[in-house]
């Protein structure tokens, strides 16, 4: 795969309210495009502009540089989320240490983190992440399915679902706040009971305080392309199923969400996990006393 060095404009967008479903106010991307090749991932999309997702990283060289600048001008704190477009801990980051560097500059201002990651490899900055725990920090894995086998064949560059789980269960013993993050559930492939029981399980036995659900997937131009190419090479047949079901739809949920989702929460229930996350909450400030 290519690597790329590029200069950013900016390191921060943010919005008007942190979003009710991952509590994020601000969003940072160190790297565009991705190594992990997961076959169903919608930053493939034209509407992202990035060219060659699988084939070249661009590497924003002068992120830590921006986001110092930008945090030391930032008045409201707020949760900075890791992985919307990419996984900011892909097989890269061991070398560059860009997401380990920028941890290390939220640490020194004091802001929240929402990492969401497919990799173990997020632990080389346990030190780090528990100096941001004490403000909060929370770590998302994602997780589709829990077998190994499966998702060498959806995710095939990405770590696999049990160094996930082992990589969730050396953050809750250090006190760190981890849960699983269960999109997309592809249809078809995922969306069975037997899946859901085998997630919830194996997270409520790593330490998950939470998992995250959504019972379908997104498709829409590169991206359909790229998993339908996919669903070819290991489903055969299965691609029909799709364009029948789904035609152009860009929402695809999995024929029995309803059932899956009530399923899903009695599971939690049972295992004693959250169905939403445990969001940020500000400290409020404390009033000075001028009486003695």
């Amino acid at each position: 795969m290519k690597i790329t060095s590029i200069e950013a404009k900016t390191m921060l967008s943010h919005t008007k309210r942190p979003g009710p479903f991952f509590g994020q106010k601000y969003n940072m991307n160190l790297y565009r495009g991705c190594m992990h090749r997961c076959a169903y991932c919608d930053s493939r999309s034209e509407c992202y502009q990035i060219e060659d997702f699988d084939g070249e990283v661009l590497v924003k060289a002068n992120a830590i540089e921006l986001l110092r600048k930008e945090l030391a001008g930032k008045r409201v704190k707020g949760v900075i989320g890791f992985g919307s477009m990419n996984d900011p801990f892909m097989p890269i980051e061991a070398k560059l240490n860009l997401a380990g560097r920028a941890l290390a500059v939220i640490a020194e201002f004091g802001f929240p983190v929402h990492i969401i990651t497919k990799s173990d490899l997020v632990l080389k900055d346990l030190e780090t992440i528990k100096r941001i725990a004490r403000v909060y920090a929370t770590i998302s894995f994602t997780v589709t399915t829990a077998d190994d086998d499966l998702a060498s064949k959806v995710e095939p560059l990405a770590p696999r679902p049990s160094a996930r789980f082992a990589a969730m269960r050396a953050l809750a013993d250090n006190g760190i706040q981890t849960g699983v993050t269960m999109m997309p559930i592809l249809p078809f492939i995922e969306d069975n009971e037997t899946n859901i029981e085998a997630i919830v399980a194996r997270a409520a036995a790593s330490g998950a305080s939470y998992i995250l659900p959504s019972m379908g997937m997104s498709l829409r131009d590169r991206q359909r392309a790229y998993y339908y190419a996919e669903l070819d090479r290991h489903f055969p047949g299965l691609r029909e199923r799709y364009e029948r079901t789904y035609g152009e739809r860009y929402h695809c949920d999995v024929p029995r969400a309803k059932a899956l989702y009530a399923h899903f929460e009695a599971l939690c229930e049972s295992y004693g996990v959250a169905a939403q996350l445990p969001l940020y909450r500000p400290q409020a400030a404390k009033q000075l006393s001028f009486l003695t």
